[in-house]
């Protein structure tokens, strides 16, 4: 089953590739709309061709074509992302980025950090797709950069801006297990200030997890608030404030959940050569559990990060510092309940005509686990106004969470003892990027040492954490698109060779293979489009003894623009019904294990109201 579906798709994946090598283009050509800004990749603004760093962005125009159902469904086989889940409409989710582990990416809100302190994963499954207006998808070791955890990347989601006038929109959605759901907002942006306030509710019956079980539903409440206000001498000042909750039902249970962000910024302009920053942000992340095992998990972090930006002709210097502190609370005990990091960073970007060059370096003083020291060097070379190769090396280290460190449960105790891990990552790229079309091509190797992992003991059953395997991941990346007025389409293929140096195994629950397609045909009011993703098989643990099958899904999709300020879509997904799971669980009365289920074919609807003036 994994060749039939897999391979064919690889070989669509390197035909879109070739066909964009042969179309002819002037090796001059200077590049447009393909080229985006980013901003996570480096503290500071550059276009993806500049970037030193494998970058892919998903734009407010891709969100709106692909009509996500869940955040994750935008990540879903990116190049070098492996989504795993519990199943769909909101179960528990994790983002493997270039084989690091589940706790091993970094997600960003508008530069608030979301995390559970204590399990160590992003909450994914709760960020609501309608409120988001650009993804930014960094891959690469970036401690040096954001501290601890940027082992494997950083994926930044921002939400929703105003644009110059008024707006406002309304939306009505529903699909085929029983969900509803309705959005709405407001914004406007006159002269320099900025304001913008928009919610989502959705309440849905969901999908059975698992064969002949009953759905298991979800229903989530989101919220957005922002201002700003740009000086006239430069720089500016903005807040925003973010809220999702809800119920998210499973097997055995369901739990309440609340994810709230809170974010300040003042930018300065000092002078003509100095530029300063501030942020002040709180994020909590709060789990209410119910059923067999019920459980509390409350999660509070607050940050403080200040940034100074200086320049010299064409060269520029960043220098900053960041405090973090993290609180929880729970049903569990904790040896120790709170922790604080510091940590101070640099970064010097220089430019030599062609060549671009990057250094970085942080260092993080943590109370719990210590000091730890991070840097990078990336090397750019651009050939002419098209083609550019990029070498990079940079370190990285992911910390241990409370439950790694704290926690003390019957049968389980945390160890105060632990390092945290620590990685070394070497990347080579290559791209061509001109008017309608680009090509990106990324090599590398990431060893990392000292993995935490769970250690029991066979007799009395009793477990901790332990520092005790190293692990090598190695991998190639390709993307490829074009964009013109009548088609858009983007192409990625990845491959990643996970090991566990100590026993040979592939790491669990990351696919070798993905391949994903996205092609979308645009008319003067109206387009349709279609998704293809496929990966190959997975292990579900460590020791590689429970194999997860491969699959491939492919979902179609359509937009009508039938009246001024109006549009309808309707979407298809998993249009051949296919039946794949990408993570196993385990029966609470017979420990057998059973296929966590995705959603089957779902036929989606949906009618907005658009207001411009």
């Amino acid at each position: 089953m994994t060749s039939r579906l897999f391979f064919p798709a690889v070989s669509a994946g390197l035909a879109l590739a070739s066909l964009s090598l042969a179309v002819s283009a002037q090796p001059g050509t200077e590049t447009d709309g393909l080229d985006p800004i980013v901003v996570t990749a480096t503290l500071g603004p550059e276009t993806v061709g500049e970037s030193l760093s494998s970058v892919t962005v998903i734009d407010r125009d891709d969100i709106q074509r692909q009509q996500p159902s869940e955040f994750r469904d935008l990540l879903q086989a990116q190049p070098g992302v492996n989504v795993v889940s519990d199943g769909s409409y909101g179960k528990t989710t994790s983002v493997f980025l270039r084989g690091a582990g589940s706790s091993g990416t970094v997600l960003l809100l508008d530069g608030i950090r979301l995390r559970s302190a204590t399990a160590g994963i992003p909450p994914w499954q709760f960020l609501p797709p309608e409120l988001m207006g650009k993804v930014e998808l960094v891959r690469g070791a970036k401690s040096s950069l954001y501290g601890a955890d940027a082992v494997g990347g950083v994926i930044q989601a921002f939400t929703l801006e105003p644009e110059q006038g008024r707006q406002a929109w309304v939306e009505l959605s529903g699909d085929s297990n029983n969900t509803l759901e309705t959005s709405a907002g407001v914004a406007g942006k006159e002269g320099r200030t900025a304001l913008l306030a928009g919610g989502v509710y959705s309440d849905s019956d969901g999908t059975s997890l698992r064969e002949g079980g009953e759905d298991k539903g979800f229903r989530n409440t989101g919220g957005l608030a922002k201002v700003s206000h740009r000086f006239d001498q430069g720089g500016g000042v903005g807040l925003t404030l973010f809220q999702s909750d809800g119920n998210t039902e499973f097997e055995g249970g369901d739990t309440d959940f609340l994810i709230r962000a809170a974010g300040f910024h003042l930018d300065a302009v000092a002078s003509d050569y100095w530029r300063t920053r501030i942020q002040f942000s709180e994020s909590r992340d709060e789990q209410d559990t119910f059923g067999a095992y019920p459980s509390v998990y409350d999660t509070l972090s607050r940050s403080a990060r200040w940034e100074n930006t200086l320049t010299a002709g064409v060269h520029e210097f960043v220098i900053g510092s960041e405090v973090m502190l993290d609180e929880v609370d729970g049903s569990d005990q904790f040896a120790e309940d709170s922790r604080t990091n510091t940590a101070v960073f640099g970064q010097a970007r220089f430019n030599f005509n062609a060549t671009d060059l990057m250094l970085s370096l942080r260092l993080d003083d943590n109370e719990a686990y210590g000091k730890e020291e991070t840097g990078g060097i990336a090397l750019g070379h651009q050939f002419d106004r098209s083609h550019r190769m990029r070498l990079s090396y940079a370190t990285s280290f992911r910390a241990p969470t409370f439950n790694d460190l704290y926690l003390v449960v019957p049968y389980y105790s945390g160890n105060p003892d632990l390092d945290p891990e620590e990685g070394q990552m070497v990347e080579a790229g290559f791209s061509g990027r001109y008017n309608s079309w680009f090509w990106d091509v990324a090599i590398y190797q990431n060893d990392i040492k000292d993995l935490i992992t769970y250690v029991s003991d066979p007799v009395t059953y009793n477990g901790t954490m332990e520092n005790v395997e190293t692990a090598r991941i190695r991998g190639v990346e390709l993307a490829s698109g074009f964009e013109t007025v009548d088609w858009n389409v983007t192409a990625a293929v990845t491959y990643a060779d996970t090991e566990n140096r100590d026993t040979g195994a592939r790491l669990p629950r990351r696919a070798e293979k993905n391949v994903r397609l996205d092609v979308d045909r645009l008319f003067d009011r109206w387009s349709v489009g279609a998704s293809l993703i496929a990966e190959n098989d997975r292990y579900n643990d460590a020791a590689n003894t429970s194999l997860l099958a491969g699959y491939g899904t492919l979902d179609v999709r359509a937009m009508w623009q039938f009246y001024q300020g109006w549009s309808a879509s309707l979407k298809v997904d998993n249009v051949l019904d296919r039946r794949y799971a990408t993570s196993l669980g385990y029966d609470s009365a017979t420990y057998q294990p059973f296929d966590y289920l995705a959603a089957g074919r779902t036929f989606m609807a949906s009618v907005r109201y658009d207001f411009a003036q």
